[in-house]
Order: C-alpha cells, then sequence, then structure tokens
C-alpha cells in the first residue's frame, strides 16, 4: 500500500473509532437495569423537621447494604436514579441529578450529594406536575432499561397542577411505572388542617399506575424508613412487595387533606 493509502486507512480507522466512541454515549444508550425517578414531597404540609427525616431515610436507604446487593444482583448490575423534591405545580427541584450506581461507592456518593442539598420548600401539593416532570427526566436523559419507574412520596392528596388523570396518561403512555409511599400523620402541617382521608387509598386510586404499580405506607419514623427501604429494594429487584404490606384492609390510615 503506498503511504497515501496508508494515510487514507488510518485517517478512516480513527474516525470510525470516534464515531464508536460518541456512539456510545449518544441519549438513550447507556443501559441500565432500571431507570428510577425518587420523587418526594416538600409541600409545607410537610414540616421541615419531618422533610429532613424523609430524606434523612433515603440517604440511609441508598447507602444499605439490602440496596447495594439489589442492584449488583440486577442482569447488568447497575441502575440510573436521580432524587427529585417537589411541590407547587412549578417545583421540581433535583437533589441530586441522573447518576448511575453500580457499586457502594456509587451509593454513598450519591446519598451524599442528597444529603448535602440545600432544603428548599413550597406551598401547595401539586402530585400531577410532579409525574410529569418525572416522566419528562426519563425521556429525556441518556438511558435505556426495561423498567422505568417513579417513585412518589406525599403527606396529602393534590391541590394544584395538572389533573392525575392525564398525569398517569403521560405515564401509561411512557410505560412508566409509578409506585406511592404515603406519609400519613394525624398532625397538621403548615398549611393544612388534619382531616379524615384514606391516604393509602388515594394514592392508589389516583396516583399509582403501571403493571404491578403498588403502594407501601409508612406513619411514624422508623416505618418510614422501612418502607424507603423495602420499596428499593422492591423497585430495584423487579419484585413484589408481600401481601400484608399492601393488602387495604392493612392499612387505613388518616392522613391529610389540601
Amino acid at each position: 500500500m503506498t503511504g497515501l493509502g496508508n494515510m487514507c486507512a488510518a485517517t478512516l480507522a480513527a474516525f470510525f473509532v470516534t464515531a464508536s466512541a460518541v456512539s456510545a454515549y449518544q441519549p438513550g444508550s447507556i443501559e441500565v437495569d432500571v431507570e428510577l425517578v425518587l420523587a418526594v414531597d416538600i409541600s409545607y404540609s410537610v414540616d421541615e423537621e419531618e422533610a429532613r427525616r424523609q430524606r434523612e431515610g433515603y440517604v440511609a436507604a441508598l447507602a444499605s447494604e439490602d440496596v447495594i446487593r439489589s442492584i449488583q444482583g440486577g442482569p447488568l448490575g447497575r441502575i440510573a436514579v436521580t432524587y427529585v423534591e417537589w411541590a407547587d405545580s412549578g417545583f421540581q427541584r433535583s437533589a441530586a441529578d441522573w447518576t448511575v450506581i453500580s457499586s457502594e461507592e456509587d451509593a454513598l456518593a450519591f446519598a451524599s450529594q442528597v444529603a448535602a442539598a440545600p432544603l428548599e420548600r413550597g406551598h401547595y401539593t401539586a402530585i400531577g406536575a410532579a409525574l410529569a416532570d418525572a416522566v419528562n427526566r426519563i425521556e429525556s436523559n441518556d438511558y435505556t432499561a426495561p423498567r422505568l419507574i417513579i417513585d412518589i412520596s406525599g403527606d396529602g392528596p393534590q391541590n394544584q397542577g395538572l389533573p392525575l388523570e392525564q398525569a398517569r396518561a403521560l405515564a401509561d403512555n411512557a410505560h412508566v411505572v409509578v409506585n406511592g409511599l404515603p406519609v400519613i400523620s394525624a398532625g397538621s402541617g403548615r398549611w393544612v388542617r388534619p382531616v379524615e382521608v384514606n391516604l393509602d387509598d388515594y394514592f392508589r386510586d389516583n396516583v399509582i399506575t403501571g403493571p404491578g404499580a403498588f403502594v407501601l405506607p409508612a406513619r411514624t419514623e422508623a416505618e418510614f424508613r422501612e418502607a424507603i427501604l423495602r420499596k428499593l429494594i422492591i423497585e430495584i429487584a423487579g419484585a413484589l412487595p408481600s401481601a400484608d404490606e399492601v393488602d387495604p384492609a392493612y392499612a387505613r390510615h388518616t392522613g391529610r387533606a389540601p
């Protein structure tokens, strides 16, 4: 081969190597086992101490050995996760952007980022807007996965924003499963009054959607931490909660009204 031919061959080889490297990082091309949005209610119906306990519960669960083992036990051994705090219809803020977790170091780093984020608040409970925002985050990220999940917590019914029927339709059309973590309390928050609301039923009837979607309610701080841990393990492993965890007869509790 001539010198010119060698130069052309080398140039073409370099081009294809570069093209391959670029294509490996195009949107939607990084494969993971699960894409998971942790969408956490920080409206004023959740008082500041409750908001901090919620976040601490997620941080502890994300860094737990059980969750890390569940991640590593998947076909690829990695998931993509983002932590978003929400309130009003225009208030959805990422405390930790999309991150791939495949090791204990990854999990601890992500948990630390969540723990260190500023805690900001909003007035209302716009569940539909939070779901729409989470669906958009999944559809616009750089990952692809066989399972797409929004894990949404909240301590009361929707009182502002996009109708839940429309939000659930968005999730269904994007093949996203929505699971619920109702945070049940008999006390009143800053902007709410306590009334009789079966919050677990409300989430079951109006919020969750998709194949295998479930509600796992929490009342006490200890129960909240356990519910977060259980939900993460179940969602990452692609399993189902036990019957007594999700049976409506198991947990009908009073929540908060708008």
